[in-house]
């Protein structure tokens, strides 16, 4: 019998149960440890659990989701303010300056998680137990 046929196939991992447990900034495998030991510097490794997290590879994905999301929300709002009244500039810097830099600092770190999250479910960047340069 050849090592092929004997080979089983890795468990399960649901992406959407991953992304919403890094979302909240805990272990994507677990749901139990802290995710990160800084605001964006993620844990080495799952303090419950075990789960190796010094090899993923975020890079741009989540800010790039904080501006597209925040920018949205900020423009929407934006416009929707100046249909509904006549603010002057100081007031719309005054608001809308203070809204984007609070949604952007509310929204990167969970994005980052979920970004984790997504990685560990999917296998990517050596959670898969395949080399983190096997990805390229």
């Amino acid at each position: 019998m050849s090592s092929d046929s004997q080979h089983t196939a890795p468990e399960r991992r649901d992406v959407l149960p991953a992304m919403w447990r890094g979302f909240r900034m805990r272990c994507p495998h677990c749901g139990e440890g802290k995710l990160f030991r800084g605001f964006l510097k993620s844990v080495d490794q799952c303090e419950r659990c075990g789960e190796t997290y010094s090899h993923h590879r975020a890079d741009d994905l989540p800010p790039y989701l904080t501006v597209f999301i925040v920018g949205h929300i900020v423009v929407a709002l934006f416009m929707g303010a100046e249909t509904w009244g006549d603010l002057s500039l100081a007031a719309h810097l005054a608001i809308w300056i203070p809204v984007t830099l609070i949604l952007s600092l509310v929204l990167l770190q969970p994005l980052k998680g979920a970004t984790i999250g997504l990685q560990w479910a999917i296998r990517m960047h050596g959670f898969g137990g395949a080399p983190a340069e096997a990805d390229h």
